[in-house]
């Protein structure tokens, strides 16, 4: 079970990313948004077919 403390937010992608990326592109995602990726939340990303997920 993971335990997150109230203060950590938990983000989801609503669109597919490509898996074949590395971390360092989900960052780059991430801060395309405006976000910081490095800020404490919790991005998720899921593939196109909702079978693989990536949690930076």
């Amino acid at each position: 079970m993971l335990s997150l403390p109230p203060t950590v937010r938990v983000f989801v992608a609503v669109a597919p990313i490509d898996m074949r990326g590395s971390f360092d592109a989900l960052a780059g995602a991430v801060r395309h948004l405006g976000l910081d990726p490095v800020d404490g939340h919790l991005y998720l990303f899921l593939n196109k077919r909702r079978r693989l997920a990536k949690a930076l």
